[in-house]
């Protein structure tokens, strides 16, 4: 076998695993996921779950009804996704202004076995005041994934590390706890900020 065929090969495998990874993160941690189940997330006053937030407080879907609310799913070790999308959602917050007073803005973990209270309070104070961190035992994690119709996976990594798989949107819910739509990874401000101001409005708009 001549060189001219053994880098052909090697480009073609190089992008049989390229397009693999990127199909795995599309339908795990992009855009896709919300919508591999073909459901819709159930209402607040439907979930049961406890955790705790960042300030050790115990917390459950009951105490989020009665005001819009924003959940996004993560975790502390996450690379990009995370920390893009808390970015994002504090810049749609600083948009919002003194509306964010009548909402809820909770991330919560899918890595519970690291990120602790402690863990999760450092993580959120490097983002906007408004944003809460919950965190608990992974079965009650789990619970609250379900409710919310969110996907996540460990996925080993070289060194006998791990990481996560996560559905990558944002959840919106009315003051009533009925979900209203998603607002997708890497959504342009312009269109991520009045889905939220609809929210607040009690004006649903349904998965998108």
């Amino acid at each position: 076998m001549n060189l001219l065929k053994i880098t052909v090969y090697a480009l073609a495998g190089l992008a049989a695993i390229a397009l693999t990874l990127a199909v795995g993160w599309w339908r795990v941690d992009g855009p896709e996921a919300p919508e591999r189940t073909g459901l819709r997330p159930v209402d607040l006053s439907a979930m049961d779950f406890r955790l705790s937030d960042h300030e050790g407080e115990e917390v459950g879907p009951e105490i989020l009804i009665g005001r819009p609310t924003m959940v996004f799913f993560g975790f502390t070790y996450c690379p990009d996704v995370c920390p893009t999308t808390l970015s994002d959602i504090s810049g749609w917050l600083d948009d919002l202004g003194e509306e964010v007073e009548g909402m809820n803005v909770v991330f919560i973990t899918v890595d519970p076995e690291r990120d602790t209270v402690e863990a999760m309070a450092e993580y959120v104070s490097y983002f906007h005041p408004a944003i809460r961190g919950w965190t608990g035992p992974e079965e009650e994690v789990a619970r609250a994934a379900q409710g919310f119709r969110a996907r996540y996976e460990r996925v080993s990594t070289d060194g006998g590390d791990y990481t996560m798989n996560h559905t990558a949107s944002v959840f919106l819910f009315d003051d009533d706890g009925q979900f209203t739509t998603m607002i997708d990874y890497h959504e342009q401000r312009e269109f991520a900020v009045p889905k939220i101001r609809r929210a607040l409005n009690k004006e649903t708009e349904g998965a998108t």
